[in-house]
């Protein structure tokens, strides 16, 4: 009896010249979670937690300038919108006082690395690298009366960022899926304690922003 190969058939290439080009451009969309990295005074009676995480999103203009076969370097200038809430806890565990919401809305100009593996028929993935200098435009000059938020924030700050992600090559574009996150480098608690309310702010140490998303990058 015969024996009979049957070869499997290649999946076809989307060809393009998304790779080949030196400069490209596209447009990307995302949705993230704001959090931060807390430390209490060492002395205080009080502990800090963020709860319930709200999903923001973040929108993102897309520059890749590409130096050599793997290696890109992107900047994707942008903005992002989202929220931390953060309780009081006393020293039995019980709630203390209210929840401080606090909002962002942030002008960010990120600038990374993106090392390419191999292209595996339509994908590719890559890892990522660098810095993004974020600016909140809600950050609070002063404290507002008709709101119970006694803790503000400062406006500039510079993160570090890594992420992942896959190239996925279409027939008229290529559609990118990217995790990424982003960890501040400084404490961008106002350290100026609202008149009436000071045990929300003198109760902190510090506090790093940490921003986690996924987006989806059109090129």
């Amino acid at each position: 009896m015969p024996l009979l190969l049957v070869a499997q058939k290649a999946k076809p290439k989307n060809d393009s010249n998304y790779d080949d080009r030196l400069l490209h451009f596209g447009f990307s969309m995302g949705i993230n979670t704001m959090d931060f990295l807390v430390k209490m005074k060492t002395d205080s009676d009080l502990r800090a937690e963020i709860v319930s995480l709200k999903p923001g999103i973040n929108i993102q203009i897309v520059t890749d300038y590409r130096p050599s076969t793997y290696l890109d370097l992107r900047f994707l200038p942008g903005v992002s919108f989202g929220q931390r809430n953060i309780n009081f806890y006393d020293l039995s565990g019980a709630k203390w006082g209210e929840t401080q919401v606090l909002e962002s809305s942030f002008l960010e100009f990120p600038v990374s690395l993106k090392a390419k593996g191999m292209r595996m028929n339509n994908s590719r993935p890559y890892l990522l690298a660098g810095i993004n200098f974020r600016y909140d435009l809600a950050g609070k000059k002063e404290y507002d009366p008709d709101r119970p938020v006694y803790i503000r924030l400062k406006r500039p700050d510079f993160y570090y960022e890594v992420g992942a992600g896959i190239d996925f090559y279409l027939p008229y574009f290529k559609l990118t899926i990217e995790a990424k996150m982003s960890t501040g480098l400084s404490d961008v608690l106002v350290h100026e304690p609202s008149p009436d309310y000071a045990e929300y702010a003198n109760s902190i140490g510090s506090l790093r922003s940490q921003i986690w998303s996924l987006s989806f990058h059109f090129e």
